[in-house]
């Protein structure tokens, strides 16, 4: 498991990521893994994972990534585009996403993301495009 860089510490206390209480558990540049409980916060009303929780961890995994590849004081990293297949039914436990780049460029990334349940089956695979933005200055 890596240590988790210290701007990491606001994003894991908030927003979405926080809402769903995925938790990421490693991040590095050449993968971040991270996990996700199928609980009330993430099922769809008939009892399953829903599949835009499946997508939030996806994009999640992927951004974070993504922003390992920049220079977090002047670029930021935002998602362009995201898909998913969704091969397995969960109703409870745990999923853990694991992204790896596929492009590392100057203006845009790729990453791939899968998505497996506690025996290693797969549950989601993903892909996310992500553009490379210079960031506002703050007002």
């Amino acid at each position: 498991m890596s240590e988790l860089p210290d701007w990491f510490g606001p994003f894991a206390s908030r927003g979405l990521a926080a809402a769903l209480g995925i938790d990421v558990v490693e991040l590095t540049r050449e993968r971040v893994v991270a996990t996700m409980p199928v609980d009330d916060r993430t099922r769809q009303p008939f009892g399953l994972l829903h599949g835009g929780a499946s997508i939030a961890l996806a994009e999640t995994v992927a951004s974070l990534g993504a922003v390992m590849h920049v220079d977090r004081e002047r670029f930021s990293a935002v998602g362009l585009e995201i898909n998913g297949n969704h091969l397995r039914a969960k109703t409870d436990g745990v999923v853990r996403a694991t992204a790896t780049p596929v492009h590392v460029g100057r203006s845009t990334q790729i990453w791939s993301i899968e998505i497996t349940d506690e025996a290693g089956r797969l549950v989601c695979v993903s892909r996310c495009t992500l553009a490379v933005v210079e960031r506002r200055p703050s007002h």
